[in-house]
């Protein structure tokens, strides 16, 4: 009879520890997830914002000495990233792949300007950089004009600060849920040990020495399921970079390795200090108080 009732001691305890290490790896991984958007975002807000194109026209009748020196002058600003001359043939064969051969045809000259286009760093991808760097460039004796989709500049910055504060606001809301969650769990886990706390410390022993096996077993729970966060996260980033090969520019291990350091140490601390606190709780109450 004691043995059966060891088993099914054990059994319980296996369970509760098992549902303890679901619960914490499930919630880790939300939180990993919604890490690895936030510590990208700014990656991924300077790709978007690197492929802003700023097109500068140029004067039919504009030396190719002049044009030269322009394009060098573009490409060693420090706004600039990239700064690529389009002739006018170039620019009109562009036109007939877009519009086709036949859609062309029509035209007796070439109509279409040569050009540079210029790819600009991310921080001076926005309407206030836009519009001084337009204005200086204008200024050029072989210039024709500047151009930039100002409405879908003015649209994406819109947007990157709506996002921003979007996930910001989840980020407040999935920790305080995280930390409920977490902290509920280990609660009704150690539910069932609260006889043997109570006896524990009827028989004399201290709280320290009750503490001890208790948090203990709580750190190793929060290991697994921050170990199984962070294998959740590893294969999610390898189905995506597999699935979307582009966004592999965007991945930064070192982030990566910052956020499963991040997600092991939280995972860590949230379970030692709940299983604390629900310790503690159990040691506070009267006899009469565990049956309720």
């Amino acid at each position: 009879m004691p043995a059966q009732e060891n088993n099914i001691g054990n059994r319980r305890l296996r369970s509760s520890s098992i549902s303890a290490i679901v619960s914490i790896s499930l919630v880790l991984f939300m939180i990993g997830l919604l890490g690895l958007l936030v510590l990208d975002s700014k990656k991924i807000t300077d790709y978007v914002k690197e492929h802003v194109q700023l097109t500068v026209f140029l004067l039919d009748d504009a030396a190719d000495a002049d044009i030269k020196s322009l394009q060098q002058l573009l490409a060693r600003s420090e706004f600039t990233r990239t700064a690529q001359y389009i002739s006018k043939q170039q620019a009109l064969d562009s036109l007939k792949h877009d519009l086709g051969e036949d859609a062309v045809k029509m035209i007796e000259s070439n109509p279409l300007p040569a050009s540079i286009d210029l790819l600009l760093k991310a921080p001076y991808a926005n309407p206030d950089s836009l519009k001084k760097i337009a204005g200086s460039i204008s200024k050029n004796k072989i210039v024709r004009e500047v151009s930039y989709q100002r409405t879908e500049v003015d649209r994406m910055n819109e947007n990157f600060r709506t996002v921003a504060m979007v996930i910001l606001i989840f980020c407040g809301l999935l920790l305080t849920i995280a930390i409920a969650l977490i902290n509920n769990t280990i609660r009704l886990s150690l539910f069932s040990k609260r006889f043997l706390i109570k006896s524990m410390q009827l028989v004399g022993a201290t709280r320290g020495f009750i503490r001890k096996p208790f948090i203990g077993r709580g750190l190793i729970n929060g290991l697994y399921g921050s170990l199984i966060a962070c294998i959740l996260l590893s294969g999610l980033i390898y189905l995506i970079q597999r699935e979307m090969p582009e966004l592999k520019q965007l991945q930064d291990w070192q982030i990566i390795g910052t956020l499963f350091i991040s997600i092991t140490l939280f995972g860590l601390l949230l379970s030692g200090i709940s299983t604390l606190f629900a310790v503690n709780r159990y040691l506070r109450l009267k006899i009469d108080e565990l049956y309720y």
